[in-house]
C-alpha cells in the first residue's frame, strides 16, 4: 500500500514499481463488476479461496497499462492538481489539437469526452428520443441501450449474423425511422470486425434508406484489429452528414482508468453531441497522459504485437479444449464453451482467474475471455484445463 506522497511519486515515476501504477491507472477489473452488478443484480465477484492470487482478464483492459512517457508526464502534472482542465498547461484545447492534428483534421471535427463512454451517452441523448429509436445489436457494448432505456427511448436490438458480426442489413432495415445506429466495429464482446467496404456500403444505404438518422460507430479496438480488409470510418465520418466515429485511450493505450475518450465527425454533428459534453470531463493528468502517448507510437505498436502473440496462443489452448472461438480483432476472445458462462466463470474464479460476465443470449454456451500478458494467460490456460478437459474428455 502507498502510504506516503513520497511513496505515490517514486512508483509513478518508476522509482519502485512501474507495473504497480501502470495497473492503477490501467484500473483493471473495474469494468466487468460494476457492469455485472449493474446487469445481473450481483453484490459481488465471485469469491476467491483464501491465498489464491487474482488474475483479472474479464474486462478488456491493457494487462500493462500506459507506457513510461505516460506514467512521467502524469507526475509532472502534480502541481497543477488545482487547476481545472482548461487552465493548466497544457490545456484540454492542446488536447483537441494534437488528436486532430493525429487524425489530419481540424480542431473543430474533435470533441473530448470522458472515456468513450460519455461520447455514446451523449450522443443516445442528442439523437434519440421517445419517438425515435436507438438501432443497435444483440449482443453488442450495452451502454448506448442502457442509457436509452434509462431515459424511456425506444430500443431496436437487432441479432448478430452467423459469423457473430453485425447484422448490416437487419440494422439497414431496423434504421426507418430510428434516431441513431450505434455500430460496434469491432464489435464487443464477440471481437468480430467488419471491412472498410461493408462499412462504406451500410453508412451509404442508412443514409439513403433514413438520411436523418445519425450512425455512431465505436472504433474502441481500433489499433488491435489485424485484419487488412479493415480500416477507420474517420474519412468517412468527415465527409458524411450525422456520421461519428468513437475512440477511447482505455484500450491498446491501456489508460481505462484515466478516462480519456473522443468522437470525430464534421463540426455541425460535432456541435449537436457537444451540446450534452460534461464540463471539465478531462482531468489535468488526462490530458497531459494523452498527450505523451500520442506522442509515443512505438508503445502502440509494440502492444499490438504483444496481443496478437498472447492472443494467438490463449485461442490455441481453447480450442484445444473444443472451444470454438469467434474471429478476434480485440484484445480477447468469445468462445463457444457449450456450457453456462456462470458456470465457467464461478469454476475459473475458485482458481484466481477472472473472466467476463455473461453475454444474453449467449450466456449458455460462450464466454468472453480477455488477453492478459503471456505469463497471465499461461497460468489461466492450465486453469482452463482443469476446468474445461474433464467434461471434454468425457465426450470423446
Amino acid at each position: 500500500m502507498l502510504r506516503t506522497r513520497r511513496g505515490l511519486f517514486d512508483v509513478l515515476a518508476g522509482r519502485n514499481s512501474t507495473a504497480g501504477a501502470a495497473a492503477m491507472f490501467a484500473a483493471r477489473g473495474h469494468e466487468a463488476y460494476v457492469a455485472e452488478l449493474q446487469a445481473q443484480g450481483r453484490t459481488a465477484r465471485p469469491p476467491l479461496p483464501p491465498g489464491v492470487n487474482e488474475i483479472r482478464i474479464s474486462s478488456n483492459e491493457n494487462p500493462l497499462g500506459p507506457g513510461q512517457k505516460v506514467l512521467d508526464s502524469i507526475v509532472k502534472k502534480f502541481p497543477e492538481a488545482g487547476r481545472y482542465p482548461f487552465n493548466s498547461s497544457p490545456a484540454d484545447s492542446q488536447l483537441v489539437a494534437a488528436i486532430a492534428a493525429h487524425h489530419q483534421v481540424k480542431p473543430e471535427n474533435v470533441v473530448l469526452g470522458a472515456g468513450s463512454q460519455e461520447i455514446l451517452k451523449s450522443a443516445v441523448r442528442a439523437f434519440t428520443s421517445p419517438d425515435r429509436a436507438l438501432v443497435t445489436a444483440l449482443p453488442t457494448f450495452e451502454n448506448p441501450t442502457s442509457t436509452a432505456k434509462g431515459l424511456g427511448h425506444p430500443v431496436k436490438e437487432v441479432p448478430l449474423d452467423s459469423a457473430f458480426r453485425l447484422d448490416v442489413d437487419g440494422m439497414i432495415a431496423a434504421a426507418a425511422g430510428a434516431g441513431l445506429v450505434f455500430f460496434n466495429n469491432p464489435n464487443n464482446p464477440t471481437a468480430t470486425v467488419h471491412g472498410a467496404k461493408t462499412v462504406t456500403d451500410f453508412v451509404q444505404q442508412v443514409r439513403k434508406e433514413a438520411p436523418d438518422v445519425a450512425i455512431l460507430i465505436d472504433e474502441a479496438y481500433h489499433e488491435y484489429v489485424t485484419d487488412p480488409s479493415y480500416q477507420t470510418a474517420v474519412p468517412l465520418a468527415l465527409e458524411t452528414p450525422n456520421v461519428l466515429v468513437a475512440r477511447t485511450f482505455s484500450k491498446a493505450y491501456g489508460m481505462a482508468g484515466m478516462r480519456i475518450g473522443y468522437a470525430i465527425a464534421r463540426p455541425e454533428t460535432i456541435k449537436e453531441l457537444a451540446r450534452y459534453k460534461m464540463p471539465y470531463n478531462i482531468s489535468v493528468f488526462g490530458v497531459a497522459a494523452a498527450l505523451a502517448a500520442l506522442g509515443d507510437p512505438a508503445h502502440i505498436e509494440a502492444e499490438q504485437k504483444r496481443n496478437t502473440e498472447v492472443l494467438r496462443f490463449t485461442q490455441k489452448v481453447l480450442e484445444d479444449l473444443d472451444g470454438k472461438c469467434t474471429a478476434s480483432q480485440g484484445n480477447f476472445l468469445f468462445v463457444d464453451l457449450k456450457r453456462p458462462a456462470k458456470d465457467f466463470r464461478d469454476a475459473c474464479a475458485k482458481h484466481g482467474v477472472m473472466v467476463g460476465r455473461d453475454f444474453p443470449p449467449f450466456e449458455k454456451t460462450h464466454s468472453r475471455i480477455s488477453i492478459g500478458t503471456m505469463q497471465e494467460m499461461t497460468k489461466a490456460a492450465e486453469v482452463f484445463r482443469t476446468v474445461l478437459e474433464p467434461t471434454t474428455t468425457a465426450g470423446r
